[in-house]
């Protein structure tokens, strides 16, 4: 994987409008609230599952209904498709489980 720059970055950062970019640590975030903690666990569940068949997981954290998500490429040194990738099932699940930004 290729470490997204320029032109092509610009591109996939418009992909995922919900999600912030850390220029710092050349990553995205994106933090959701949920119903409630069932909720919460619910999303991480979904994406853990699809994370491992992709071979490739978040940072993330969990308190109660909220659950915070970064994603990078640490072997590419940023983010690249796979993290844009990541973030559009990430941001399907959230939508069917009722998620908003928190």
């Amino acid at each position: 994987m290729t470490k997204l720059e320029g032109a092509a970055l610009t591109a996939a950062l418009a992909q995922v409008p919900a999600w912030m970019f850390d220029a710092q640590r050349h990553a995205i975030r994106r933090a959701l609230r949920l119903a409630d903690f069932n909720a919460a666990f619910g999303l991480m569940t979904r994406v853990a599952l699809e994370a491992e068949r992709r071979n490739h997981h978040p940072e993330w954290s969990n308190v109660y209904d909220r659950v915070d998500i970064v994603l990078t490429t640490h072997d590419a040194g940023g983010l690249t498709e796979r993290d844009i990738a990541l973030a559009r099932f990430i941001d399907a699940a959230a939508v069917a489980l009722g998620a908003r930004d928190a």
